[in-house]
């Protein structure tokens, strides 16, 4: 291994050992069996790495290419293809079943169902897809499109995103992810989000080299630089940016 990577697998054993000290405190044990671990980057730096397995509470734990974390599928390049077609295979599945009872719903009734079975699957961690490729929001959007037809019962050949938007109140894919994002920088300005964000946003005002900016006085938030494609993509960088569009409007 290189030397970075040996001090990191060093500072995860660490964590990992005070993590199971805590758990201990609190009558909770440290399952080793079902713990994975995963290697994060670019294509480049995970042909640097020497994938050996980790030894946690005598158990041997070899690291994976995917992981599953809160119910998100992500790969080791931090890729969620993986978790679209798992939303979209399940999706459709419950449009299966809906469909073989749909002459016996209302539509409002249909409504609701696709609202519970589909749309929240959809939504369900969805700010992890912000910057993904267009194929992805492509098939999550054909998902809702389905939904859609399921409910006010067109057919394939029928426009139905004006029904989508009117009778449903559905935003496409891309605006629901960016929506939840501005919500959730709205919370954290607001003082009604999680407190641990306090230390994630930082508004310009706060800024001393920044403070006498015309953007200070709006209320924008300090936006960070970023090099990289996985940058741009981060929880800190995506709830600044959506924190001063929110300010200015």
């Amino acid at each position: 291994m290189v030397p970075s990577v040996l001090t990191a697998t060093s500072r995860l054993l660490a964590c990992v050992i005070d993590i199971n000290n805590w758990m201990s405190s609190n009558r909770l044990k440290l399952n080793g069996d079902k713990t994975e671990f995963i290697w994060l980057g670019t294509r480049t730096q995970l042909a640097k790495v020497n994938v050996t397995p980790l030894v946690i509470k005598g158990q041997s734990v070899t690291p994976s290419d995917k992981v599953r974390d809160l119910g998100v599928i992500i790969d080791n390049e931090l890729k969620v293809d993986d978790h679209v077609r798992n939303v979209v295979r399940r999706c459709f599945y419950q449009l299966r079943q809906l469909r073989s009872v749909r002459q016996s719903l209302t539509t409002d009734t249909r409504g609701t169902l696709a609202s519970a079975f589909i749309a929240s699957r959809v939504d369900y961690c969805n700010t992890v897809l912000y910057g993904v490729s267009a194929q992805a929001t492509r098939r999550l959007q054909m998902v809702l499109n389905a939904g859609t037809r399921l409910v006010v019962g067109a057919s394939r050949r029928n426009h139905i995103s004006p029904v989508r938007r009117d009778v449903l109140r559905w935003l496409p894919v891309t605006q629901r992810i960016q929506f939840k994002i501005a919500v959730t920088a709205f919370d954290c300005i607001s003082g009604i989000g999680p407190a641990y964000f306090k230390d994630v946003y930082t508004t310009v005002v706060d800024t001393s080299s920044r403070a006498n900016l015309r953007s200070a006085h709006r209320g924008d938030m300090f936006v960070p630089r970023t090099r990289t494609q996985l940058g741009r993509r981060s929880f800190v960088l995506l709830l600044q940016l959506s924190g001063t569009v929110f300010c200015f409007i």
